[in-house]
């Protein structure tokens, strides 16, 4: 085993997702730079492994008991993969960063939800201080049209 998978498997599962967090924040670099540099091959797979990662957090959701937390991260996944689609599709830099933004402040509330034992505790109840952190991040900038079609009701 790697350094790398030994740090995996110390971790608690919203470390993990922190880490998760991090990885978009990686890839979505790795496609400001292809775009930077007009390479639209790699600005592809790196947008592809972002994708990949909203997915895989979209698919592990639990509605029946995340409630409204699970309601706002779905959302929140639906928003930043369209940003991530139009970033993609207009070879937009400034859509990434905006991206990156987003996850940034979202990632910030998961790992105080890490480190903070009550604040773990509370993640699923919809008044505990992760929810309130997590509905004050940025929301992605789009017309409520664009927002729609991602299936998102996260607005301008």
């Amino acid at each position: 085993m790697n350094y790398q998978q030994q740090a995996v498997a110390g971790m608690n599962p919203v470390e993990l997702i922190v880490a998760l967090y991090d990885g978009m924040v990686r890839f979505l670099y790795r496609a400001i730079a292809a775009a930077e540099h007009r390479n639209m091959r790699d600005r592809r797979i790196a947008v592809g492994r972002v994708l990949d990662i909203l997915m895989h957090l979209q698919s592990r959701l639990r509605m029946d008991v995340g409630g409204n937390s699970a309601k706002a991260l779905a959302e929140f996944y639906a928003a930043i993969f369209a940003l991530c689609l139009e970033g993609s599709r207009l070879e937009s830099a400034d859509r990434f960063r905006e991206a990156i933004a987003c996850i940034r402040d979202v990632r910030e509330a998961w790992n105080v939800a890490a480190h903070d034992p009550e604040a773990l505790l509370t993640l699923g109840d919809a008044d505990g201080p992760p929810q309130q952190m997590m509905m004050s991040a940025r929301a992605p900038r789009g017309t409520e049209s664009e927002m729609e079609a991602a299936g998102s009701s996260w607005s301008a």
